[in-house]
């Protein structure tokens, strides 16, 4: 799969360190909401995404993190259409996924492309 990536590693990881604070708030105002538990696992999910990007970013470049966040995304479960509180920590990475790949400009096909290559989630 082709993709080209315009964003420096600095930009990258820039933009992960503001998802990552995004997430980071998220954590802290969990108890207000009303599924705390959730919106926690949720917001836990998206800030480990982001930090194992930045790290792939900083080692690897931006290419190899895009590389890595495709791959991860091909890898999760499909959980669209269940329940709003089901699965937080699927729901949370691919949340990260859809907004690096938003951040980094790719292609919509492809992202389509590794969505539909997502197996859906064993009984």
């Amino acid at each position: 799969m082709e993709y080209k990536v315009t964003l420096s590693t600095e930009e990258i990881i820039r933009g992960l360190k503001h998802y990552r604070r995004i997430a980071k708030q998220d954590i802290l105002r969990a108890p207000e909401t009303p599924s705390p538990e959730v919106f926690k696992k949720h917001a836990e999910a998206r800030r480990e995404v982001y930090a194992k990007l930045a790290e792939v970013a900083e080692k690897e470049g931006p290419d190899a993190a895009v590389a890595y966040a495709l791959e991860l995304y091909r890898s999760l479960p499909f959980v669209t259409g269940t329940a709003e509180d089901a699965y937080p920590e699927i729901k949370g990475k691919e949340n990260a996924l859809e907004n690096f790949f938003l951040m980094i400009g790719l292609d919509p096909k492809i992202r389509r492309e590794a969505r539909k290559a997502r197996a859906p989630l064993a009984p």
